[in-house]
């Protein structure tokens, strides 16, 4: 496999199982893609209020102004940009020592696995900010790690030793850690009780339907209920009940055989997992990563994690009920007869959009672990007239043999359903003043020319409009009734990302975007108290061509009422924005900076001549007030 950190995580996994060229355009639907005929389609209001209840109330577009700051040009710098009257510093980043007894972070050797283990992880991701007897929790996913900078004092950027692969290994996980506002502003409190690494060696439960089956036992693991370890946690949750979701997306990254010609099981390969992994080299020092030694351990990634951050002593949960593909986050949202409802999305190009509805209900002293563990999994079904139903996933329905099984193949089950095939569906958000939800589709340069991983069509359809879309859209829905338990919903978008100063058809965008607050690829998504969308973007920040004009990455605030969106913070050079939470007085906003510099092209946030490092920002007001 060529070793290019240019690659992105499709990529990968297209060149080690390559999908066959889509030539028959003729079943690509004809659509009207003028601009303004578009947006007199399946973005017209009118048309969702009258199946799914009215979203916008008459003159929504004369609404008061909603946002608190004035928007922000885009930036090309190597450095935070935010609006004026607000500032942002650095809180916590990758390599920190979240004890006393821990090195510093070293820029000339990155560290050893050992004080990897002890420090921030890297790369972070999803973030949630939990307020336990009077002490302020972070709680972060460290994603993965960019190899030619963790190994980047080596000569040739790779691992040089067992050590090299265990530091790798020891950057992944979640990262639980204490912070508090002092004089000189946010930061860590070091060994505080409350600090944690969880990591691809912690102990962890397996739950739900899958829990036991021969699929999920393994050499180490005879009973197929416990497992070890989390990585590639890309998005998260939050629950009612105070216990943060990790969410596995690229875990297939990972595993390998010595024979580059081992051929793995059709089930796995439709997760991507193959003999050849992305260079980290696990298996060199773990023989759980070894797929040849055992198939099944695959099995045992992919899923939501619960983890509970107030004891550090806990064990994570491996939620399998919640199905297993490469979760991006778990919108967790209290329906009005108190069962619990998660949205789901799929992060790759065509896969699927998911929804768990539990069994059990939510309410003061119930068992919450049992929540998570029955309930109904089903696919989203978009129609191109703006109505759309969830598919149950079931043995009946897909074919499966048992429950267990549509947890354990979950993608198979929904290609089986007919579920609709999305332009990557990123994270999910639920409006807190609204039965309505909210969908990042980041993009798909396949949509109209590939099929996905499983071979199912891939045809421009309602939500997803545009063939070899590199711009993305989000897409919205309401349940019917404002029941999120119920069957059918009615849905348009909020947004189609597109640039206007280069395109006059739909790939300029809807008409809510403009050369002023023009962006690709939205990723990220979180709403704030006050139902503010705040939109972060992971996607082409060359700055060039079909990206002329839309700079760095960067985080816009929209308000999905009147549909207006503005840019409020650009991040450094060949970052992500990912990752948004608050404390709890509401005065800071939280975001992570992700992978500066991925392209050699950052030396943020130290300067000089130091090593990029991911990490946390916090962002205040210079008057003290209320951010978001």
């Amino acid at each position: 496999m060529k070793d290019d950190h240019t690659l992105s995580f499709d990529e990968y996994d297209e060149i080690v199982n390559p999908r066959p060229e889509e030539c028959d355009f003729d079943r690509v639907v004809e659509r009207a893609l003028s601009r303004r005929g578009f947006m007199g389609g399946v973005l017209a209001m009118g048309s969702f209020a009258a199946v799914g209840g009215s979203i916008l109330p008459t003159g929504a577009r004369a609404a008061a102004n909603r946002f608190s700051f004035e928007a922000i040009p885009v930036s090309t710098a190597d450095d935070v940009i935010v609006p004026a009257g607000y500032k942002a510093e650095v809180m916590v980043r990758w390599g920190d020592p979240l004890w006393s007894d821990a090195p510093e972070f070293d820029h000339a050797t990155r560290g050893t696995a050992a004080s990897q283990e002890r420090a921030f992880g890297d790369n972070t991701d999803g973030q949630d900010v939990f307020f336990h007897d009077g002490h302020v929790l972070l709680v972060v996913n460290n994603e993965y790690t960019n190899r030619d900078i963790l190994w980047g004092n080596n000569p040739d950027a790779k691992a040089a030793s067992d050590d090299d692969v265990a530091k790798g290994m020891m950057a992944h996980g979640v990262t639980v850690v204490e912070i508090a506002n002092s004089e000189g502003g946010w930061g860590i409190v070091k060994d505080s009780p409350y600090n944690r690494r969880v990591t691809p060696q912690t102990d962890m439960t397996i739950t739900g339907p899958a829990a036991g089956h021969d699929l999920m036992k393994t050499t180490a693991d005879p009973s197929g209920t416990a497992c070890k370890g989390t990585w590639n946690n890309c998005g998260n949750g939050k629950t009612p009940w105070g216990t943060y979701l990790a969410c596995e997306e690229n875990f297939n990254g990972y595993f390998s055989a010595e024979d580059e010609n081992h051929e793995v099981s059709p089930e796995l390969k439709r997760y991507g997992v193959s003999a050849s992994d992305w260079g980290y080299g696990w298996a060199k020092i773990d023989d759980r990563f070894n797929v040849a030694k055992d198939p099944n351990e695959p099995n045992r990634a992919g899923y939501v994690v619960e983890i509970d951050p107030t004891d550090p002593n806990s064990t994570p949960r491996k939620l399998t009920a919640l199905g297993r593909f490469k979760h991006e986050n778990a919108d967790t949202v209290v329906n009005n007869d108190g069962r619990v409802v998660v949205y789901m999305g799929d992060d790759e190009r065509g896969e699927f959009l998911y929804r768990f509805v539990s069994d059990g209900v939510y309410a003061a002293g119930v068992d919450t672990n049992a929540l998570f563990e029955s309930g109904t999994l089903s696919v989203a079904k978009f129609n191109d007239d703006g109505t759309g139903e969830w598919l149950a996933l079931t043995p009946e329905t897909t074919g499966l043999a048992s429950q267990a099984e549509v947890c354990i193949h979950t993608r198979q089950g929904a290609s089986a359903v007919g579920g609709t095939t999305m332009d990557r569906p990123e994270w999910v958000a639920s409006n807190p003043n609204a039965p309505e939800v909210y969908c990042c589709l980041t993009n798909n340069k396949n949509r109209g020319v590939k099929p996905n991983a499983g071979g199912d069509d891939t045809s421009v359809n309602g939500p997803n409009p545009r063939d070899k879309n590199n711009y993305g859209q989000i897409v919205r829905w309401r349940p019917n009734g404002g029941d999120h338990t119920a069957a059918g919903f009615g849905w348009d978008l909020y947004v189609l990302a597109g640039n206007p100063t280069v395109h006059g058809d739909a790939y300029a965008g809807s008409e809510n975007v403009n050369a002023d607050n023009m962006f690709n690829s939205p990723d990220g998504l979180k709403f704030d108290s006050n139902g503010l969308l705040w939109i972060q973007t992971d996607g082409n920040y060359g700055n060039e061509g079909d990206f002329a004009g839309q700079g760095n990455n960067q985080m816009l605030a929209g308000d999905p009422v009147t549909g207006e969106i503005r840019r409020f913070l650009v991040g450094p050079n060949e970052c992500e924005v990912t990752g948004l939470s608050w404390s709890p007085d509401r005065r800071t906003m939280f975001v992570g900076i992700q992978h500066p510099g991925e392209d050699g092209n950052s030396h943020w946030p130290e300067g000089g001549e130091s090593v990029p490092r991911s990490a946390i920002i916090a962002v205040t007001r210079e008057d003290g007030g209320l951010v978001g």
